[in-house]
């Protein structure tokens, strides 16, 4: 079966699996997922738990602060979620993770799909990261309460790149971080707004003109904010 028989997949692993598909399920994600372009399943960790109150974290090794989640329970989540033989990348959002990046979106995007494990409490144990092979990913140099925010912000990054789900193949390529830069300016009617006009190179309609001023601009907007990606290099 190829990928154009069956719509991207990602799989949730949660303990709040009431969050999904939350804003997932509006706009363009939410209307791609209503046409099947693809599908998402938010399982609970918590059916795998241990004992009458499917206890599911312990105390950490070697004594700290709250709870950890425990590596045979969330193994066995993984486990029935996605077998060994699922090519499915799976990942873990993680503070510690690495920076999730444009480029890597677009690979996870080009792909069957995903399972994404939730963290909460204050981790998870190391063995079942190395023993299910778990990418750990992060969004941003910040710690949330749990995975869950994290989870829904790479599936919308993904989505939206999926074949059909916007409206113009430009949409996807002209836009911050893809070739390196943040995005130019963007303007629209009225013409002149509160002393504000729109720059008259975008009225005169040479198109050239108009691609030479929006790339000097994206390099203009990316040296002042971002200077590490024109240097090559990621913060």
């Amino acid at each position: 079966m190829t990928r154009a028989d069956m719509p991207w997949r990602a799989t949730i692993l949660t303990l709040y699996p009431e969050m999904f598909p939350g804003p997932l399920g509006v706009s363009l994600s939410g209307d791609a997922l209503a046409r099947g372009e693809w599908s998402l399943e938010a399982r609970n960790i918590r059916e795998h738990g241990l004992g009458r109150h499917r206890n599911v974290d312990d105390t950490p090794s070697g004594g700290g602060a709250g709870m950890v989640l425990r590596c045979d329970v969330l193994a066995a989540a993984i486990d029935a979620a996605a077998p060994q033989e699922d090519p499915r990348p799976r990942l873990l959002m993680s503070p510690r993770g690495r920076p999730l990046r444009q480029e890597r979106v677009r690979e996870l995007a080009a792909g069957p799909g995903v399972v994404v494990v939730c963290g909460r409490f204050e981790g998870v144990d190391e063995r079942v990261i190395a023993g299910r092979d778990l990418e750990e990913v992060s969004i941003g140099d910040y710690v949330l309460s749990g995975g869950e925010i994290g989870a829904i912000t790479l599936l919308d990054a993904c989505v939206r790149l999926l074949p059909g789900v916007m409206g113009k193949v430009e949409s996807g390529v002209e836009e911050s971080f893809e070739g390196g830069l943040l995005e130019y300016p963007h303007y629209t009617r009225p013409r002149e707004w509160e002393g504000r006009a729109i720059p008259d190179i975008l009225n005169g309609g040479n198109h050239g003109a108009i691609a030479k001023w929006r790339r000097a601009e994206a390099e203009r907007i990316t040296a002042e904010r971002r200077p590490d990606l024109l240097a090559g290099k990621r913060p």
